[in-house]
């Protein structure tokens, strides 16, 4: 069995279990989750940061400009031709304050843009400040860039810029951080993200796998009782719990497990009752027969004996022919073919066939009514039918009995009721009385020569014809059969 799993399962992936399922996909949804997440947090906090930088950029030029004014007002802050060098020295302390306090380096340059005074190491001071930077801020407009301003640096920075009043002449003045303090921060995030990531991976892991469980489970224990169903074991049910859809999932299996083993009881009882109902006619015959070989039976009461087993005989050719018939109904062999007719002429050639067993029981028949109610049926279907309930009220009807008929049209059924009074069927008796060998008479204490098999071919002629049949009873006054028919068309 085994190595016939592994050659089915040769060249394909192999199989895993549906809880193994679920938790590789809650786990794959979960990843790719954290990982947008992160993609996220990564682009915010990088917008986070630049927006900081120009804020705290700002308040550095801010400062330095508002000390830029202030060293202007008592003469020249930048180094030329007669200019006051201890003005200047005192500009440029103050503006390594900012250095030391922000870590943010500040650099002056002239109108040309050239590079005049500057803090930290990383200013070219060869270099100059572009043009188009320079109409920029000449526009009165404060700049904010990243970079190198076309190398005027050494090294990436967040750079802020603005036109300021030198003392005497006019120049620009720009405060900048180095880009590294993002690389800086970003680790800091990241290294955050990532042991959040892992308790959450590993707690949601947890819970993954407890949900996964709690889900498959279900389907697990269906998929055991599946197994042993299809082993043979009729008995298996699966348990009724998790969601609705599962749930439902159960019960429907379980409705399905009882009708198997309904059919499957119901053949071992179609058997036991096909041998009893052969055997019982099979030993009087062969008893009778043996009676008169031996000279038990005497030769003068050949003639009432033989009629016994004519009538015996009879029996089995009945029972054989009601089951033939039964097969070919239920397969689907034989096929009827419905047409418009009138439903009281069945009824009356019926009541007139047996008029003979009628008159010796001495019952009144009520009811017959005139001609002229359609219904769309196969006639031979439905004589059979009405054939079978009417020998059934004959022979359950006492002498001076009653046997009614009413025959009703309700929209596009017909409505047919055959009656009789009698000791009436008892009420545990009902629910079975269209069941295969199951003989109402037992109920009743009466006649017990059928073969169990007329109302079941009654209720499986009915169902192929398109309508349903109920029998009702009142026990020791009267019982009644009532089939439904489609209508045809009245002509």
């Amino acid at each position: 069995m085994c190595r016939a799993k592994k050659e089915e399962n040769n060249g394909a992936a192999p199989l895993r279990s549906v809880s193994g399922e679920v938790f590789a996909t809650f786990a794959s949804l979960l990843l790719v989750a954290l990982v947008l997440m992160c993609m996220l947090q990564t682009g915010l906090s990088c917008a986070y940061f630049a927006q900081e930088r120009k804020s705290a950029l700002t308040a550095v030029l801010d400062g330095a400009t508002a000390m830029a004014e202030t060293y202007a007002s008592e003469g020249n802050i930048v180094t030329l031709p007669g200019g006051d060098n201890e003005l200047v020295e005192r500009a440029k302390t103050g503006f390594e304050l900012f250095n030391t306090s922000s870590d943010a380096l500040v650099f002056v340059a002239d109108r040309d843009g050239n590079i005049l005074m500057h803090t930290g190491k990383d200013v070219a001071e060869s270099a100059k400040i572009p043009q188009n930077l320079q109409e920029e801020m000449d526009s009165g407009k404060d700049i904010f860039l990243m970079g190198t301003m076309d190398d005027t640096l050494h090294d990436k920075y967040y750079i802020a810029g603005r036109r300021v009043n030198l003392g005497g002449s006019e120049g620009y003045l720009f405060a900048a951080t180095p880009v590294h303090a993002l690389a800086v921060y970003i680790r800091s995030i990241l290294t955050m993200f990532l042991l959040s990531s892992a308790v959450i991976l590993i707690v949601c892991g947890i819970l993954c796998m407890v949900l996964a469980r709690r889900i498959t489970w279900p389907i697990e224990q269906i998929s055991q009782a599946a197994k042993r169903l299809g082993g043979g074991d009729f008995t298996a049910r699966a348990p009724v719990t998790g969601c609705q859809e599962l749930a439902d999932f159960a019960t429907t299996f379980n409705n399905m497990a009882g009708r198997l083993q309904n059919i499957d009881n119901s053949r071992g009882q179609f058997m036991g009752n096909i041998a009893h109902e052969l055997r019982t006619p099979m030993t009087s015959i062969k008893g009778f027969i043996d009676g008169m070989l031996d000279g038990t039976i005497p030769e003068s009461e050949y003639k009432h004996y033989l009629g016994v087993v004519s009538q015996e005989t009879g029996r089995l050719a009945r029972l054989v022919q009601n089951m033939l018939d039964i097969t070919k109904l239920e397969s689907g062999e034989v096929k009827g073919t419905p047409k418009n007719y009138d439903i009281w002429s069945t009824v009356t050639d019926v009541v007139l066939s047996d008029e003979r067993r009628i008159e010796d029981g001495k019952i009144d028949i009520q009811g017959l009514g005139p001609t002229g109610t359609m219904v769309y049926a196969d006639p031979d279907f439905i004589h059979q039918v009405v054939y079978n309930i009417v020998d059934n009220a004959i022979k359950f009807t006492p002498p001076d009995g009653v046997i009614k008929f009413d025959i009703q049209q309700e929209n596009d059924m017909v409505r047919v009721t055959i009656e009789n009074t009698g000791d009436g069927i008892a009420p545990d008796a009902l629910p079975f009385v269209f069941e295969r060998f199951y003989k109402e008479d037992r109920s009743r204490g009466l006649n017990t020569r059928g073969s169990g098999l007329g109302l079941h071919i009654c209720k499986v002629l009915i169902t192929l014809s398109g309508g349903q049949i109920k029998a009702e009873s009142e026990m020791g006054k009267w019982c009644r059969f009532t089939f439904t028919l489609p209508a045809g068309k009245t002509e």
